[in-house]
Order: structure tokens, then sequence, then C-alpha cells
């Protein structure tokens, strides 16, 4: 798929300051205090409930009886199930019936055959920056109404509105976000080893190394996912490389051959060859998706598969699924510090109209609004760029905490990198940067080999 609008986006997300990094890193050592008590109370901690306003519904949709309204999306288990909840809701209000549509990775690949096929859905939730520039491109995507727009307007900083605009038109609604920077611990595997969650990627190896010893693998890795890998890489280049040298490289200003990348990369091997550190291993790794590499360090006992899994977030949603209980049987720390500072990276997932109808638009302006983030918030694994959306709604203070944190960082937004890259680099299975880093967990010593897979595929990727 080509990307041609590579330069066209407002230069916000190519330059953005390290200010979320203190505000979110700040926010999660605060959670974990909290959390350590096992505290739901809704009191935010300054004596209010929330930070957000009051959610009581005053959101006008119109009337859609008989309408029929399809949504693609990549979600599936538990996320999905949620999802439709979101859904079900907006067809009570509207009469509308809406149809969920399974796509796959990568989702722009699979609108292609849609549109060639003339049956493209009314809406597709876009997980890359760059599948909304495509989007655009190819001429798919419809711009956001005016009803829609006064939701963005109401309840969204500049900085997630601009992310979902191209050429200062607004054509995305960013429903879903992720902070991407925590790691999720056993809290009986740490008590049991005698460690606490480490502030340092030095310290880091170091429990690793303890929760080792006490028999517990200490790392749980969704490698057949590879999007989880390539969280693992940018987290650990924006500590170390810093935010000038992130924006270079997710713009391709800097090559993948550059001395940073040759680094971080030897940094990520660190862990990923140490013998037993890995859950299962490179090629038990390679075969876990990500709720198997969830579960499988929350479940067991005193013995599960692992002592902890780094991912975002939505990593409290499979939580829910076992028998552990987010506060108390798993905690969160901020990922480690590599460099100076510990990293900030943010996710997201937006609505974008792909027919320009009554309700296709409506269904962004329920999106936008904090009636239908109110909804997934309360079902937990999921926080809202939505600053309208009062943080009562979350079940637990270790999400409350999550979330103020990414609200109060308002503009200053670092978003993920391999969705800043054109989707044939970026996010698409067995290509780009995804295999990459996938032959990498295999062989996590081949750092220069990495590197030239790694640009040679860049720069194709850009170029087109």
């Amino acid at each position: 798929m080509r990307s041609t609008l590579r330069t066209r986006r407002a230069p916000l997300h190519r330059r953005t300051t390290a200010r979320i990094a203190s505000a979110v890193v700040a926010g999660a050592l605060a959670f974990t205090v909290t959390a350590c008590g096992g505290d739901d109370d809704k009191d935010d901690g300054d004596g209010n409930k929330g930070g957000g306003k009051d959610t009581d519904s005053s959101l006008q949709l119109p009337k859609l009886d008989g309408e029929n309204i399809s949504v693609a999306a990549v979600w599936g288990g538990a996320e999905r199930k949620v999802f439709l909840k979101v859904l079900d809701e907006f067809e009570k209000r509207t009469g509308a019936k809406v149809s969920f549509v399974p796509a796959q990775d990568p989702i722009i690949s699979f609108l292609e055959s849609k549109v060639a096929g003339g049956q493209p859905p009314d809406v597709a939730m876009l997980p890359q920056v760059g599948a909304i520039e495509q989007a655009v491109a190819n001429k798919w995507a419809k711009p956001v109404g005016p009803e829609a727009q006064k939701q963005l307007d109401k309840n969204y900083a500049k900085g997630w509105r601009d992310l979902g605009a191209v050429d200062g038109k607004q054509y995305g609604v960013y429903f879903k976000a992720a902070n991407k920077s925590l790691v999720w611990y056993n809290t009986r595997v740490f008590e049991n080893a005698g460690v606490s969650a480490p502030k340092t990627w030095d310290d880091f190896m170091k429990t690793a190394q303890t929760v080792y010893d006490s028999g517990v693998p200490p790392v749980s890795v969704a490698g057949a996912e590879a999007w989880t890998l390539t969280d693992w890489f940018e987290n650990i280049y924006l500590s170390q490389a810093g935010p000038e040298k992130y924006d270079q490289l997710a713009a391709h200003k800097i090559k993948w051959t550059d001395p940073s990348v040759k680094k971080a990369l030897t940094t990520l091997g660190e862990l990923f060859g140490k013998k037993g550190f890995v859950a299962g291993g490179a090629s038990s790794a390679l075969q876990t998706e990500f709720p198997a590499s969830v579960k499988q360090t929350f479940r067991g006992g005193d013995q599960p598969k692992a002592g902890m899994v780094f991912e975002g977030d939505m990593v409290s949603l499979a939580i829910s699924e076992t028998k552990a209980e987010v506060g108390t049987d798993a905690k969160v720390f901020p990922f480690p510090a590599v460099g100076t500072e510990s990293p900030a990276v943010v996710g997201g997932d937006a609505a974008v109209a792909l027919k320009d109808s009554k309700g296709a638009q409506a269904l962004l302006t329920f999106l936008g609004s904090p009636d239908s983030a109110k909804i997934w918030a309360e079902a937990g694994g999921f926080i809202s760029p939505n600053k309208s959306l009062d943080l009562s709604a979350y079940p637990n203070a270790v999400q409350r905490g999550i979330a103020k944190a990414l609200i109060e960082a308002g503009d200053d937004i670092r978003f993920d990198m391999s969705d800043q890259a054109p989707q044939s680099f970026g996010g698409t299975p067995g290509k780009g940067e995804w295999k990459a880093l996938q032959d990498f967990l295999k062989d996590p010593k081949n750092v220069a080999g990495t590197q030239k897979v790694l640009e040679t595929a860049a720069a194709k990727a850009y170029k087109d």
C-alpha cells in the first residue's frame, strides 16, 4: 500500500516535548502507591470525584430507524466484546442496526479489498496515524461532520485532534488511547523473590535475575504479535536516545543503521538473549499472543509462567479474565529508565468514516462523546483521551491514575513510532519492522544484521 502523505501532518507529532514522560511517570508512581493498599475509592486524592466533567447525557443523536451501519476493527476477544456493548448503546439511542466487521492486520490492506469489492464499511477503527493518512491519500476517508467536530472541540486536547487531521482537515476521532510504557507484575512472585518495582533498566535486569533465581521466568513476551516487540524497542529507544532522535527515526530522517539504534537493540538483546529470562524461550514467545502473555503471568499461583509482562493499560482487560485482581494480585510500574528518564509512549485507535452517510457521522459523534467512553472505561482495559470523561468511570485506582496522567499531558503526546510509519514497514505481519524484530527475538546477538534489514525495509516503505 502506498503512503504519500508522510510530510503533510501538522508538525506537532514529529517534535513533541518530553513533558508527557514526567506527567505519566508521576501519575504511574502515584497510582502504584495507591494501588498497593487496594484502594478503589473514587476520590482522586484531591477531594474530588474524578477529573472530568459530569457524564450525564446531553448528547443529541439523530433517529436512524432502519439504517444499517457497519464498523470494521481488528479488535478481538475481550476488546471486541466490550466494543460491541458500546455499539449496542448507539443502537438503543438511534434505532440503527450496527454490524461489526472483523478486520485483519494490516487494516489498510483489508479495507483496500473491501473498497475494491464495492463494500467498504461505514466506519473503520484505524490503529495507526499512518493508516489515517493512507485512507485520506486513497480518497476513502470522509471528513468529520459538524456535530462530531463539536464533540472533538469540546472533549479533546488539540494534540489528539491533530492526530486525526491531515492537511488541517479533521478525519479521525480518537476513541481509545493507550499508555504503552508500563510493566505489570505478579505481586506474589515479587514477594517470594524479595524484590520491589525497579526504576532503572539496570535495576530491572537485577530484579529479573532475582525473580529467575527464585524459580520463575521473569518476563512474558507476546512475540506472536510483533507490535509488542516494536513497543519494547520504542520505549528503550525513547529513554536512551532521547526525544529528538526518536522523532528523527520516526520520520526516517536518520537511518536504522544509526549508532543510536544499535545501542537500543543491544540493550533489548540483553533481556531477550539472557537464558531463562523470556518465559518458554524465544520459540515459545513467538507462538504466544498478547492475551496469553498476560494470562500466563497471573495464573499458576506461586509458580506462574512469568513474573512480569510489559505492555500498556490494555493489560488490565486480559487480567480481568483471570482470578487476579488489579491493585492486589497485579500491580504496575513505569517502564524503567534506560537513560535519564522513564519513557512515555502512547498509541490509539481512531474512528474514520468511509461513507459520507448520516449514520456514519452519527456514530463518529457518539464515539467522540464521554457517553461512549464511559461504557468501555467501566469495563476496564481502556483509557480514553476524552477529557470530559469523569475519572470515576474507571474501575480502580490504577486505571484512574493512568488516565489522569494522560489527560494532564494535554497536547504534549509522543505517539507510537511504528504507528507513525507507513503500514508496510510498521504494521504488517511478516514484513518490515514486525518481521525484523521477531527474527531479532530468535537471534538477539544479530544487532548489525537486524539494523540492515530494518533500514532496507524502511527505505523502501518511506520511498513508496
